[in-house]
């Protein structure tokens, strides 16, 4: 049975395939290939004594293969390959750079063909002629390849490529909503495509959030009881909007606001035993909190006319707003651990450590008033002895890592930001937040004798220090390879996909609308959905302002870089161009 299957093109006497075969596990199928015809190596007591080996090792040879045709080649036998290599590609005599590159390219487009889902190309080049940050010294970009001599291998690279997420246009995506009889569906906001309902923080998921929120749990539940409360769903009735309760703590943000449709639900999906989410339960617990600010309102009453005319929401930016519902919930056990885990939603800016989609897990802890420091206290200390323990590591047969974790006392003197200052990139990163007290009138006067604590933790920032992740996107990537990396009880760096991916590097400029003004997270925003999270970088260049007419212009640069897809230089001219579209119709502003 073959295991695994390779394949060699371009080969010159075969001394490297032949190496390879003696090398091959069991199940390991070889064919090497060349482009030349038997009659002009014949002469060469290299080639036949290579060829011999290959033969006794049972590797198949053939000859007159184009590599840049591999789909004939093997079309008959139906072959796909897990690896295949390709040593120092040249076109012959004194060919130039162009020349090269267009064999490369060619040769790449001929392996899709003939690749697996999960194979590799391997390419070995000169030193410099890959033109990456590797390559020592890295050649100009228009210096020529190797000329017809000898290969020179010495700092010789091998280059290993693998097959990339398609691009794809953006497409539109619809989420629904259960309301008694109807469903209230909306679309989701297109900086957040692929964002919502992927579930990685559910029992059967293996993705890192998951890991790193079960073993912060574990680590807390050593001293605490522990209280899990089921998360409410994603969409919060405007009415309910609470701006006394700061959960924007790290940069300037806003909410993504839904103004959903109601739609009847066909009598054949009202089926026994389904399950859906109960918006209405949702609605009339939430409301209770927020109704009763004013005691001439009727909760229920204000709560069915939300349902009637389902009006404005904004998705949960987080689940701080969740607080008061739970102590005020009938389950509600004081000295215990209450936590909410779930993602949340905010439009912020773009930077490698700003999200506009994260999970959020939510602490809630009551105790008595007369033992509020000593309390407090207890709590704040476990809380930074867990985080400290999953931000300290041992690398395999390596030194101990560890994250320098503070909690800095804010102004009022009872909250906390949980700051940490990553060992091998960037600055101090915020990762959660202690609330000394978020309490309304009501809870006061449900829990006299009682002081509350609230601690929020950015669980995806966590995960991305945890695991030297430097890029957020990639925790919400597609590809399943990602998982493939995090083994079970185990924390290791992780690698990345793509060692240089290629960046692109477009500037615009336009003139602003003086009664409209300018939203520089909105214009965020609108980059973030147009390029569908490729654009890394936003920088403003310069802001002009006309001596006569006093308009003001402002000049951005934008980065274009990918960390799961294949990205060309025309695929972000046209993601530039729509963005200049899309900028002069959503905001307002017009494009010099």
């Amino acid at each position: 049975m073959v295991d695994r299957r390779l394949l060699l093109v371009g080969e010159g006497n075969f001394s490297f395939a032949a190496a390879l075969s003696e090398v091959q596990e069991p199940g390991t199928s070889l064919i090497a290939t060349c482009p030349q015809e038997p009659t002009a190596l014949a002469g060469d007591p290299v080639f036949q004594e290579n060829l011999r080996r290959l033969r006794e090792q049972g590797a198949e040879v053939r000859f007159g293969v184009d590599c840049t045709q591999l789909a004939d080649t093997f079309a008959e036998d139906g072959c796909k390959f897990d690896r295949i290599y390709f040593n120092f590609p040249h076109c012959g005599r004194k060919a130039g750079v162009a020349k090269n590159r267009e064999l490369l390219a060619r040769f790449f487009q001929s392996c899709v063909d003939v690749l697996t889902e999960r194979g590799e190309v391997h390419v070995a080049l000169c030193r410099g002629q890959g033109g990456t940050p590797a390559d020592c010294p890295r050649r100009e970009w228009h210096n020529s390849w190797s000329q017809n001599k000898s290969f020179h291998v010495e700092g010789a690279l091998n280059h290993v490529f693998t097959r990339s997420l398609p691009f794809e246009e953006s497409h539109s995506m619809i989420c629904r909503v259960r309301l008694d009889d109807h469903w209230l569906s909306f679309s989701v906001p297109e900086a957040l495509v692929g964002k919502i309902n992927r579930g990685f923080l559910e029992t059967n998921s293996s993705h890192p959030v998951r890991t790193i929120n079960e073993k912060l749990i574990a680590e807390l539940g050593k001293t605490f009881s522990l209280q899990r409360v089921k998360c409410p769903g994603l969409l919060l009735p405007e009415k309910g909007c609470d701006s006394d309760i700061s959960w924007s703590f790290d940069s300037p943000s806003a909410s993504f606001w839904i103004v959903p449709q109601k739609e009847k639900i066909p009598h054949s999906e009202l089926w026994a035993g389904e399950t859906a989410y109960d918006m209405e339960d949702f609605l009339l617990s939430f409301s209770r909190l927020h109704l009763q600010k004013d005691p001439e309102l009727n909760w229920e009453q204000e709560t069915q006319k939300t349902i009637q005319s389902p009006g404005k929401f904004y998705l949960r930016p987080s689940l701080l707003l969740y607080a008061q519902d739970v102590i005020q919930g009938p389950y509600f056990l004081p000295g215990s651990l209450h936590i909410l885990s779930g993602p949340v939603f905010r439009k912020c800016l773009i930077s490698p450590f700003m999200l506009p989609a994260f999970h959020e897990t939510l602490f809630i802890h009551g105790f008595n008033k007369k033992l509020s420091d000593s309390c407090l206290h207890l709590f704040l200390e476990h809380l930074k002895c867990s985080l400290h323990g999953l931000l300290t590591q041992r690398l395999p047969d390596g030194p101990e890592l560890s994250h320098s974790l503070t909690f800095k006392p804010q102004k009022n003197k009872k909250d906390y930001m949980i700051c940490v200052k990553p060992h091998s990139f960037g600055p101090d990163e915020i990762v959660g937040l202690v609330i000394g007290s978020i309490i309304t009138s009501a809870t006061s006067q449900l829990y006299k004798d009682l002081d509350f604590v609230f601690a929020s933790v950015n669980l995806d920032l966590l995960v991305m220090l945890v695991w030297g992740i430097p890029d957020w996107r990639i925790l919400w990537t597609f590809d399943e390879r990602f998982l493939d990396h995090f083994v079970p009880g185990k924390v290791e760096p992780f690698k990345t996909f793509s060692l240089y991916p290629p960046s692109y590097v477009h500037d615009v400029s336009f003139w602003l609308d003086e009664e409209r003004g300018f939203d520089e997270v909105e214009f965020h925003t609108v980059a973030r959905a147009v390029s569908q999270d490729m654009i890394t970088s936003i920088q403003l260049l310069n802001r002009f302002q006309h001596p006569q007419t006093g308009q003001i212009s402002l000049c951005y640069r934008l980065t274009y870089q990918t960390c799961d897809r294949a990205l060309s230089h025309q695929q972000a001219i046209m993601i530039q161009n729509r963005f200049r579209n899309e900028i002069q119709q959503s905001l307002h502003v017009t494009v010099r």
